[in-house]
């Protein structure tokens, strides 16, 4: 059988004889061909395969020029598919309330105007407000570089302020708490004590399993970054997971034994706090920011802690470092008054 100067095709005779052809790219299922080999049909069968543009999904249930389209062609975009998971998730549930609401007008209306008065009707939670935004600009730079508008409606739409610092701190009085109500052993410990020693998201804590441990260091590809990092073991979080049983591919499981999702592990740990007697507003992203906060008042810089936590920005860790040398500037000061000026009050 000849082989045909052309890549991707096999070839082959089925069990009646009859020579069969098939494009099989990478990753796609294979395409039959037609035409003798050689002919126009046939070349021109193998060119539409192999270079032809493929539809987009939900493309068909869709009008050209409306956002709905707009939001099917992003969700085909490199730029979407680059996202890590769970930022895909979000970005998914907050352009689907926004296509059920706007999904049947034209892209190229929408004026900076209305992105103003969609995000000042979420200023009660500047969270899901400065979500909300960051979101619909991508989808709008998304538009733009597929020549459906010219500008970015977003542009100078200004983030709400965040009314406190984000995602409560734990103290070590919390820690404390949660640990004297969870020994060593059990799953809630287990958690903590990844949360706490690795300073990681809770996306990537609920995918550590003992393949990521080696030599006294867990490995840890950052979903949200791509980015691999060693860790050392805590001895803490060592002992843990001597003591902890785990015959499944990751540490924490749900009581089925499946692996937790990460929405699913936060309102799991939330219950843990609450058995604990633990106020509400702690989550495990509190955990992550306690880590970086005793690494700053360990007296690590803001590059070292990166180092552990992943973090890619400086200026979140920059405010620990910065309260913590704070801290130790001033006992540094008033020890020094103290000695220089001692206290003349009798007791």
């Amino acid at each position: 059988m000849t082989k045909l100067p052309f890549p991707y095709i096999h070839q082959f005779r089925d069990r009646h004889g009859k020579l069969r052809r098939y494009v099989r790219l990478p990753g796609r299922k294979r395409v039959a061909l037609t035409g003798e080999a050689g002919s126009r049909e046939f070349k021109e069968t193998y060119e539409t395969i192999v270079h032809g543009k493929r539809e987009e999904i939900g493309a068909n249930r869709t009008i050209p020029g409306t956002i709905s389209a707009g939001i099917v062609s992003y969700y085909n975009s490199a730029a979407f598919a680059s996202l890590a998971p769970e930022t895909q998730r979000v970005r998914r549930n907050i352009l689907e309330r926004f296509r059920a609401e706007h999904g049947d007008k034209r892209i190229a209306v929408l004026q900076r105007a209305h992105i103003d008065r969609m995000v000042a009707a979420k200023a009660a939670t500047p969270a899901a407000a400065r979500n909300f935004l960051n979101t619909v600009r991508a989808l709008m730079q998304h538009t733009i570089l597929q020549g459906w508008r010219e500008d970015d409606p977003t542009h100078g739409v200004r983030r709400p302020k965040m009314a406190t610092g984000g995602f409560r701190t734990w103290t070590e009085e919390d820690i404390a708490t949660f640990e004297a109500a969870h020994p060593v052993g059990t799953r809630a410990r287990l958690a903590l004590g990844l949360l706490l020693h690795t300073a990681q998201r809770r996306s990537d804590v609920v995918r550590m399993g003992r393949q990521h441990v080696r030599d006294g260091v867990i490995e840890v590809r950052v979903q949200k970054t791509r980015t691999v990092l060693a860790i050392p073991l805590h001895p803490a979080l060592q002992a843990i997971l001597e003591a902890t049983p785990s015959d499944h591919l990751t540490f924490l499981v749900t009581r089925e034994g499946s692996p937790f999702t990460p929405p699913g592990f936060t309102n799991w740990f939330r219950e843990m706090c609450k058995a604990a007697g633990l106020p509400r507003g702690l989550s495990p992203h509190g955990l992550r920011k306690a880590a970086c906060r005793r690494l700053a008042e360990a007296g690590c810089s803001a590059n070292v802690i990166a180092a552990v936590s992943g973090h890619v920005s400086l200026r979140e860790i920059q405010r620990y470092t910065a309260a913590a040398d704070q801290a130790r500037m001033a006992r540094t000061a008033i020890d020094t008054v103290a000695a220089m000026f001692p206290s003349t009050v009798k007791r």
